[in-house]
């Protein structure tokens, strides 16, 4: 490991979040204003405030109170006062051909059967529509019981999607081998702490910050390693038009 790794701000492992909203921001202000786009799965409604030149309605299923069965992560509180639609993703009561656009934000993993609503997606989306989805390639147990996937790989889009009528535009992994490896790292404190009953010694909380400057040198060189682990895969596609 070089000296200059060591004098560098360690951010391995801790931009999963931060490197997907920037994503999906971008494809939000690349939608025509006035467009009317669904947020499926919208839960507290994260992206509305960067659909303002947008029609936006919000979409989920309703169930998830913060809590869940207690098991796993958990958000404690879960506002779900902001939703337009309430009901299952696989039966939205809009007409075909309704939204210019549709947002679905690490919500796959939550569906136990996920490719129908690609189906459901298509029907609702006008010829040429947009859609835009991401989901994680691997996750930890997360709003327990509603969590059905640990992930998914991008052979499940380049499978699906044209099934439905969708050519993809755009399939982008965030993150790779290295930063995955680090970002669980950075969790041994919490999870020995909740699970084994362990505060870390000091010596130990150690150990792992001298792993991580080691695992940012290697993902500042990767080339693929996101093929084997990362954290998830960005996904823009569009309806295609039928042949006349």
């Amino acid at each position: 490991m070089s000296e200059k790794n060591d004098r560098v701000e360690l951010s391995v492992g801790t931009k999963n979040q931060s490197r997907r909203r920037e994503w999906v921001v971008k494809q939000l202000s690349e939608i025509p204003p006035g467009h009317r786009i669904l947020d499926a799965g919208a839960g507290e409604l994260k992206y509305k405030p960067y659909c303002s030149h947008l029609e936006y309605v919000a979409q989920d299923f309703g169930r998830y109170t913060g809590t869940g069965d207690g098991k796993g992560l958990q958000m404690g509180t879960w506002d779900r006062s902001g939703i337009d639609i309430c009901s299952d993703i696989l039966d939205i009561p809009e007409p075909d051909g309704s939204f210019d656009a549709i947002l679905c934000i690490e919500v796959f993993e939550h569906l136990p059967g996920p490719s129908p609503a690609v189906k459901e997606f298509s029907r609702l989306l006008k010829e040429g529509g947009v859609l835009i989805l991401t989901a994680p390639f691997c996750s930890l147990t997360h709003f327990a019981p509603y969590h059905f996937h640990t992930g998914f790989n991008r052979y499940f889009y380049e499978k699906h999607l044209p099934e439905y009528g969708f050519e993809i535009l755009e399939i982008e992994a965030n993150g790779n081998f290295f930063e995955y490896v680090a970002q669980e790292l950075r969790r041994v404190k919490s999870t020995a702490r909740k699970y084994c009953g362990i505060d870390l010694e000091a010596e130990d909380q150690a150990a792992i910050n001298r792993v991580l400057p080691l695992l940012q040198e290697l993902s500042g060189k990767d080339t693929a390693s996101s093929e084997l682990l990362c954290f998830g895969y960005h996904v823009k596609a569009v309806k295609k038009q039928r042949e006349k």
